[in-house]
């Protein structure tokens, strides 16, 4: 009589050959969805800082001027008090958003390279610096 065995699960042989070409495509893929996704954060951080020259565009149409740099961006969505005119909030959020390293937005008016400065420090939070740690301003969108 013949003994026939069923093949009950995965040989030792069978799990490292899976592992090695799933550790040969996380190798292989990884760097590149990493680096995707760190040029995702910097498009986000423009399109932010469009949305708040758009938004101080509108606060200058209503106001006369654009908000000092003591006033800064918490102008669009709160009224600083002694401004005429104002008709905001300017943002849909209550809060001025952080860019997408969780820093603040530098605002500065009048501004040293355009007529105000709006700018993120990027991924480190300092000025200077290439790749995500690159600083990006307004006056260079």
């Amino acid at each position: 009589m013949m003994n026939i065995r069923k093949n009950k699960g995965f040989t030792l042989v069978e799990l490292l050959v899976v592992l090695a070409i799933i550790g040969l495509l996380a190798g292989l893929v990884g760097p590149r969805v990493l680096n995707q996704l760190g040029g995702a954060k910097s498009k986000t951080a423009k399109v932010q800082i469009r949305d708040f020259e758009q938004a101080l565009e509108v606060y200058m149409l209503d106001t006369g001027k654009f908000p000092t740099s003591e006033q800064g961006l918490e102008a669009l969505v709160r009224n600083p008090g002694s401004v005429t005119g104002w008709n905001g909030p300017y943002l849909r959020k209550s809060e001025i958003p952080q860019d997408p390293w969780n820093n603040n937005y530098q605002y500065r008016y009048p501004g040293d390279n355009a007529e105000f400065d709006l700018s993120s420090l990027g991924a480190d939070g300092k000025p200077g610096g290439e790749g995500d740690n690159q600083d990006l301003g307004n006056w260079q969108l």
